[in-house]
């Protein structure tokens, strides 16, 4: 591990239980619910920590317990700027949760959940305290499901194809074998079956590598190997400036799933048999719901997703327990940040109204994903999104793709991460 990732890893605080127990034990802290009631929110993403803010501001006899691992979190959502060098560092993608715990009368416990009994109604952290609670809503992201690729070892395979798909260590880890890359190297991405997080997103990172590429190394070339039919988002846009901006640079090949990994030989096969090697090799492997959302019996007959109700976001298996983010079904909503926030918002408004005996509000979401195509050409797409027949869909020409590449997209795109970090973090 070098220095950069060894210190990040202390940023961020990866041994959780002892920050827990300094942050929120069960002496003291009003944990005891007897005398209230309470929600407990696990995940502090894009989605929790929204939905931990909302029940709060809506309600303040409500105690909110928000139970996140790390002491900061990083945003997934143009952590490409930062592996292809258009940002120096990742501070711009970070937060802390003081000033949201303060402002809102959150209490905030530093750990894992280990364990969920909807029977009970209680929550274990890995640090053994047991938190009981009336609704739990829970955005755990996604885990990745690494078994459907031979050879992909957990402990080993990340470090040396590092995926990059939860940001952090693994961002770092890319950006160097980027930067160590000889000129005429080849770079290998791998893109999932959809659905996975961020449908925009290896296009983007494709784009951003072939750029930090054509600058720095023009020799090479990335070949994109997508077990999808198509580009999975904005496909006509990404031709376009794929065209413009980095022909010869990227070999897209569609329809090519990766099913084996071989690390010490740099290798990945397609459907098991043709082998391609790189000198770097982003593997994203298929997706799933975080595991709690497995251990809570949350997941559907997919075993991947947690199946929901589109108004209340309440889990179809399990009552009082509400899933948000990548981890839920959502219908024709994206996974992806936006959707989140989105579906954060309508979930806190129904909570309470559920926890006060009030009838729901109807669901109604919104969702704009922005991607980078070069330093400084952005696109984005759009949508709303409304529950008709118990099903989440879009409504027609309320949303749509960007008319081409550019500039002002990649301002509004900054701007959006400033502003979503902002509210998640005060």
């Amino acid at each position: 591990m070098t220095t950069d990732r060894r210190n990040f890893l202390k940023l961020m605080g990866a041994g959780g239980v002892g920050a827990s127990l300094a942050a929120c034990s069960t002496t003291g802290t009003g944990l005891d619910k007897s005398a209230g009631r309470r929600v407990v929110v696990v995940g502090g993403g894009f989605g929790g920590t929204i939905a931990a803010k909302y029940i709060r501001m809506q309600d303040k006899s409500i105690e909110v317990v928000l139970i996140e691992p790390n002491r900061q979190f990083l945003s997934c959502p143009l952590s490409n700027l930062y592996i292809t060098g258009l940002f120096p560092d990742l501070s711009s993608l970070t937060i802390g949760y003081d000033k949201l715990a303060a402002n809102n009368g959150i209490k905030m416990i530093y750990d894992r959940v280990t364990a969920i009994d909807p029977a009970k109604k209680t929550v274990t952290v890995s640090g053994g305290t047991v938190i009981d609670y009336d609704r739990l809503v829970l955005s755990p992201g996604v885990d990745f499901r690494t078994e459907e690729l031979d050879g992909y070892d957990l402990a080993t395979t990340p470090e040396i194809m590092p995926h990059a798909w939860k940001a952090g260590p693994q961002s770092v880890l890319l950006r160097k074998q980027l930067e160590d890359m000889p000129n005429g190297g080849t770079v290998v991405l791998t893109v999932p079956l959809a659905p996975f997080r961020c449908p925009p997103g290896p296009y983007e990172r494709t784009s951003l590598i072939a750029m930090y590429l054509k600058q720095h190394k023009p020799k090479s070339k990335i070949i994109v190997l997508d077990a999808n039919p198509d580009i999975a988002s904005k496909a006509g846009l990404f031709r376009r400036g794929w065209k413009k901006h980095y022909e010869g640079i990227i070999q897209y090949r569609a329809a090519h799933k990766v099913t084996a990994v071989n690390a010490k030989t740099h290798s990945v096969f397609i459907e098991g048999m043709e082998e391609v090697k790189g000198d770097v090799v982003n593997v994203i492997p298929p997706q799933r719901a975080g595991r709690i959302a497995s251990v809570a019996g949350l997941i559907g007959p997919d075993k991947a997703w947690c199946p929901v109700n589109g108004t209340t976001f309440e889990s179809s298996l399990q009552k009082n327990i509400h899933v948000i983010g990548d981890a839920c079904i959502a219908g024709a909503m994206p996974k992806s940040a936006h959707s989140a926030n989105s579906e954060a918002k309508v979930c806190a408004i129904n909570v309470v109204a559920l926890m006060n005996g009030k009838e729901t509000v109807e669901m109604s979401g919104v969702n704009t994903c922005f991607s980078y195509l070069s330093a400084t050409e952005a696109v984005s797409v759009a949508g709303v999104y409304v529950v008709k027949a118990g099903q989440i869909v879009a409504v027609p020409n309320s949303g749509g793709v960007s008319p081409d590449l550019s500039e002002a997209e990649a301002i509004y795109a900054a701007s959006w991460l400033k502003n979503i970090l902002t509210e998640m973090s005060t």
